[in-house]
Order: C-alpha cells, then structure tokens, then sequence
C-alpha cells in the first residue's frame, strides 16, 4: 500500500488488516478510515495524525502532489516486478502526484 502522513514522504509498504477489513495496521501504527476527510482517508487515533492510505499505481505518481516516494526493503522486489512490472528499481522515486499529472495534460 502507498501511506503517506501530512507533507512527509510517501512509503510504499505492506499492511495487515484487521479481521473487519476496515482497520490497517503498518509497523506500530493503527490506522482507522475516517470519512469525509480532505486529503486524509485514515487517522492514526493514538497520536492523532492523519494519513492518506492509497492501493500502489502502476505508473508510480502515488502521491497527491509532487513528492518523494520511499519503498520498505521487505516489499521492493515485490514491488517493482508485480506493481510497476520493472525487473528492479531504486529504493525511492520521485512522483509528480495524480494532481501534478492532471495538470500537465
């Protein structure tokens, strides 16, 4: 999955569901969605951060705006061969974000 919280970075990494399928836990966080948020579609309750959780593209431009996107070493080759259909790539990329593309059409 693409998670990225606030103007940070952007990581793509693997998530666990819960048995529901509503709640994803990444590492130590617990991501619960919320509805009707701008440019957040899950909030992390315990510190009260808000992130926008998002299926990896194909074409790489995961982030809203231009950005840097990290990929979790368990995950890279994964990545790269099924997601981006690549036989290897770089540890991050730059993407110009699905509002940036759109833009320079």
């Amino acid at each position: 999955m693409y998670i990225q919280r606030g103007r940070e970075p952007g990581r793509i990494g693997r998530v666990r569901l819960s048995k529901s399928g509503r709640t994803l836990f990444y590492g130590e966080l617990v991501l619960e969605p919320i509805s009707g948020g701008y440019k957040a579609n899950f909030i992390d309750r315990a510190a009260g951060e808000y992130y926008w959780v998002s299926g990896p593209r194909a074409d790489g431009q995961d982030t809203l705006y231009p950005g840097v996107v990290e990929i979790d070493g368990d995950v890279r080759e994964e990545y790269w061969r099924v997601v981006r259909h690549q036989p290897r790539g770089a540890n991050a990329f730059h993407s110009l974000g699905v509002h940036a593309k759109h833009a320079t059409r």
